[in-house]
């Protein structure tokens, strides 16, 4: 589950981490479509989630993440 999202990245809540620094792909899911990108873990809150820093998002990506970010504003 992921929470604290923004443009730059997320929180992901979950029990078993990955340690800092690990490199991901970030692939987020709603009702509204799906975000994919590469990222890295920044910080980490053991059993309970850690920090990702979205990296070079690709222009149609960012914008669906922006799409995603100006709904939430206006809810």
């Amino acid at each position: 589950r992921v929470s604290e999202i923004s443009s730059k990245g997320c929180f992901v809540d979950l029990l078993n981490t990955l340690p800092k620094d690990t490199p991901i792909r970030v692939h987020i899911t709603t009702d509204h479509g799906s975000f994919e990108c590469e990222g890295t873990i920044i910080y980490v809150q053991d059993r309970m989630g850690m920090g990702v820093a979205f990296a070079r998002p690709s222009n149609e990506q960012q914008c669906v993440l922006d799409a995603w970010l100006a709904d939430l504003e206006h809810a």
